[in-house]
Order: structure tokens, then sequence, then C-alpha cells
């Protein structure tokens, strides 16, 4: 026999001090504070088992807005009766922040530098290259995109500095860090360089464009763009911010990684990015002592990326050799380029010219 569903008592009366007693077991998280001392609760209303309250918070996007309205009505339920009907309104003392006014970007050249593996120097290329351009005069930017993993910081030996922040008509300006010449950004800068970032696409792109359309970049001659590698979201998002000048795909004479360049150079030729290829870079061409310059050891293979270049009917930009003091200056903060008279100082300096 089933037993007939209980009805609501209509006859009960709920008085609003019961209601403001039970919303004290309510804490905010980020106050320490229950919601009533708060001032939180205001235009309280009752009528039977019906109940309306606003709760006011300060910020508009509290993350905790929606736990806690949840809260209150778990307490009404469980401190006043469980039947009650809270309608809870949400009000707020700040209003929702403008979003960050977009910086135009007036830079006369825009490079994306790719790959399609990682671990080939492509951070190495993008760095020694956006130095060798300010060492012959020209202004530029550098902006790290590599959002997963931002080497930039460590590579221009700038890990301790913190970039500016100014105020511009209401909206953040961040100013990009200067190092041998080349203005530079970077999410390495507002992450600790121990913390790995667990971000979806849309967080990844959005920290980009903020990088993009924040940055003080001023007039640059070159905007050098050190790419994720692979392709995806990061990829995709560059393009559409910004007038992407051409790609420079930097590879090595490995098999593996010249089928990886193939992708990535697919990816820029494809209609939804439809950007130029402005060459191949070789990178770790071949191994030389630094006390034998001419001795060469062809440690990943001979002529891979050439044969790449010329099948796909693209310029070989350049070949640099692995040399011992490459890794050391990149690990030391600093560029390998900086000696010009080196052996890898001098590929740098030729692929900067090939590049103009």
């Amino acid at each position: 026999m089933h037993k007939p569903k209980q009805k609501k008592n209509s006859f009960l009366r709920v008085t609003p001090e019961e209601i403001i007693t039970a919303l004290k077991h309510v804490n905010h998280p980020a106050a320490g504070r229950h919601i009533v001392e708060l001032n939180m609760v205001s235009d309280l209303y009752v009528n039977d088992l019906k109940v309306e309250l606003t709760l006011t918070f300060v910020k508009a996007q509290d993350p905790m807005k929606n736990s806690i309205v949840k809260a209150c009505e778990k307490a009404l339920r469980s401190y006043v009766h469980p039947d009650i009907e809270p309608h809870i309104h949400i009000k707020t003392m700040q209003p929702a922040p403008d979003p960050p006014k977009k910086q135009n970007i007036h830079a006369k050249n825009i490079i994306a530098v790719a790959s399609g593996k990682g671990g080939v120097g492509k951070s190495t290329v993008a760095v020694n290259l956006a130095v060798a351009l300010a060492k012959m005069g020209y202004n530029v930017g550098l902006l790290d995109a590599d959002i997963y993993g931002p080497s930039m910081p460590k590579m221009l030996g700038a890990e301790n500095i913190k970039p500016a922040v100014k105020g511009s008509e209401g909206h953040e300006i961040i100013v990009p860090v200067e190092r041998y010449g080349v203005r530079m950004l970077s999410i390495g800068f507002f992450v600790r360089p121990d913390d790995a970032l667990i971000w979806r696409g849309p967080m990844a792109t959005n920290a980009i464009k903020q990088l993009l359309h924040q940055g003080e970049w001023g007039e640059p001659d070159y905007l050098l763009i050190d790419l994720p590698p692979g392709t995806g979201d990061v990829h995709l998002t560059i393009v559409q911010e910004l007038p992407v000048t051409g790609a420079i795909i930097v590879s090595t004479p490995q098999e593996v990684a010249l089928a990886d360049a193939v992708k990535a150079i697919n990816m820029f030729k494809t209609e939804k990015l439809n950007v130029p290829i402005l060459g191949l870079v070789e990178n770790m061409a071949w191994f030389t002592p630094e006390e034998l310059p001419d001795n060469r050891y062809y440690i990943f293979g001979n002529g891979g990326c050439k044969a790449l270049a010329e099948r796909e009917s693209i310029p070989l930009l350049g070949q640099i050799p692995i040399v011992q003091n490459i890794c050391e200056s990149g690990d030391n903060g600093q560029p390998v380029v900086i000696n010009e008279n080196s052996i890898t100082g001098k590929a740098f300096m030729e692929l900067a010219k090939k590049l103009l």
C-alpha cells in the first residue's frame, strides 16, 4: 500500500529571524566569516514557506558565487524547513570589468618561427635570430608564444625580471623586457619556473592574446613569434590576430624531424592559415668541435633539410652547426650570436642576412 505524499503545512509560519539564523551557517571562504556578518543579505521577504532575499557580492566575478547560493539553499532547508522555497537574487557592488583594450601592433614584419617537432632548437633559432637582427640595427620584438614550455626568460638572462605594468585609459599595458636590444614578452614572466601550466586551449589562447594586445610593442621592424611545437590552437590564434608576414620552419636533418616539418609547412599552406613559408632552417646540421672548426660530423644525417627545401620549393635559409657553447650560452642567458666571430655566431648572422 502506497503512502500518500505528505502535504506541505500551509499554516507554518517562517520568521525572518529564523532565516537570518540559518544563513549564519554559510561562510564566504575567501573572507572567513559568515554572510550575515559580511552584510551580504538584504531585501528579505518571507511568505509562509516562500523566501526571497538578495545576496550582495563585492566582485561581479566572485568565483564563490554559485557555491554560496547553493550553501544558502541547503542551510535554509536544513535549519528552517525541508520544504522551504528560496528565491535568491544576486547583486554586485562593482560592475564587471571591461575587456582589455587592444593595442594596435604596428610591426612592419611579423615572422612566425615554428617547428613540427619539439626539441629541434626552434627557440634557440628564434632568440639568436632576434638578437642578430637587433645587432644589425633593426627594432625587434620577440613574443614567446610557446605557452607550455616558455624558455625565453632563461635564454635571454631575464628570469628574475618582471615586466612593468602601467595604466592607459583605464586599462593595463604590459611593458616588454628588453635584453640585447630585443623587446620580449613571455608567459614565463608570470608563472613560477617550476609550475606546470595545465591549461585547456581557450586559456592558452587568451594568454597569448593578452601578451599581444596588452603589450607595449611600439613599431618594431620585426616582431618574431616563437610558436609551440606541432600544430594547434595557438598557431591559429596568432594568424587570426595578426597579419603574419611569413613563417620560418626549423628542423634537424633527422628523418623523424623532417616528417613533422612537412606537417608544419602544410599547416601554414592550408586555406585557413594561408601564410607564406619564408624558408627552412636546418638546426644541428652537423657537429663541429670548437677547437677543430673545419671538422664536420653529421650525427643526425646529412642534407635532409636541403632535400626537403628543394622538394617543397622553399629556400634553405641557413644551416646551424652544433657547437658546445651554443647550449652553454642558452643556459647562461647569453645568446651565442653575441659573439659574431664564433662558428654559430657567424651562422646566425648569415641566417639573418638571408631572411632580410
